[in-house]
């Protein structure tokens, strides 16, 4: 269930109050007049089952209450009401499935952008990276992988693309395109300082690698991991399960091959440089196309099920 607070302008209290009656799947709602200071208005509160939540947001947001008013929304972890079952067994389809587009841009928007803190983990990541390549050692690897912060410019991408919001699409492929820039840069500086204090060496970054070498070696199996892991990432963001993210994170090697491609680059090893560099662009290709086609497939299923639940409903009347 989720929880959305509304401050309303008096004069729409009663619009907003027989759409939220009229959206199947609502409970607990409470109207407190002339309770909000700022804006002035009436609190209105309610709950309402995840999967009719985009259809009541969409709504409130068709009548301007986000730009006269305020909505707010909050998951609820556990609610124990007789009520709150019965509105989760009218609302159409499971929660899980549903997207919440509104929630998906607002969390994409604040992962996407390039802020000093984004900057830090791919810098971090990235020279983590750096260590394990050279050192091929692939526990290192695994450890930047999960450290990078790149798929939410990533998700940013597919949400701009599926949704036509180009403010978020230039919002996120600058911070991704600036953020590996940026963080191979560091790397590049950094390789040198390690060189430097003779813990980075040439040989050691041309030496067979067994356990990394295949950050440099693109195939067809890259491609394929990095569009089943755009595809997970994506449904765990639209089912707010945050957990397969961290698989997500070390199944991609979007971190490891620019952290490869910085080292090499230091060394004048372009052949390798080269091939790290299409090994990060097959990565982002894979995860941007996987992640748009399940946002896509998941807007259409969605939008087929809730006509089917509409024109059964007008039936059965």
């Amino acid at each position: 269930m989720l929880h959305l607070r509304l401050i309303i302008p008096a004069d729409r209290t009663a619009e907003v109050v027989q759409l939220v009656e009229k959206t199947v799947g609502t409970a607990h709602l409470a109207v407190f007049p002339g309770a909000a200071l700022d804006p002035r208005g009436d609190l209105v509160m309610c709950d309402v089952a995840r999967e009719a939540g985009d259809e009541l947001i969409g709504g409130l947001r068709s009548l301007g209450i986000d730009e006269s008013g305020s909505i707010a929304v909050e998951n609820i972890e556990l609610s124990l009401s007789r009520h709150a079952d019965q509105a989760e067994e009218q609302a159409p389809g499971e929660g899980v499935d549903a997207v919440l587009w509104e929630h998906l841009e607002d969390a994409t928007h604040e992962e996407s952008t390039l802020s000093v803190t984004y900057l830090a983990f791919l810098a971090l990541a990235t020279m983590i990276a750096a260590c394990g390549v050279v050192l091929d050692n692939a526990i290192l690897i695994v450890g930047a992988m999960a450290v990078g912060p790149e798929f939410g410019p990533l998700a940013g991408v597919c949400t701009a693309l599926v949704q036509r919001a180009p403010r978020l699409a230039w919002r996120s492929f600058v911070a991704l395109i600036a953020g590996f820039a940026v963080a191979m840069l560091v790397t590049v500086a950094f390789s040198y300082f390690m060189n430097l204090v003779g813990l980075f060496e040439q040989a050691m970054l041309e030496a067979e690698r067994p356990n990394t070498g295949f950050i440099y070696r693109p195939d067809w199996f890259s491609f394929v991991v990095a569009v089943l892991a755009g595809t997970a990432g994506m449904l765990s963001l639209t089912s707010a399960r945050s957990g397969p993210l961290v698989g997500v994170a070390i199944s991609v090697t979007t971190v490891p091959a620019a952290a490869n491609a910085a080292v090499a680059f230091s060394y004048q090893e372009y052949q390798q440089a080269w091939g790290s560099a299409e090994q990060l662009l097959l990565n982002l290709l894979g995860i941007v196309l996987a992640g748009t086609l399940t946002l896509v497939t998941q807007k259409y299923l969605w939008a087929k099920h809730r006509e089917r639940v509409k024109t059964s409903r007008r039936t059965s009347r």
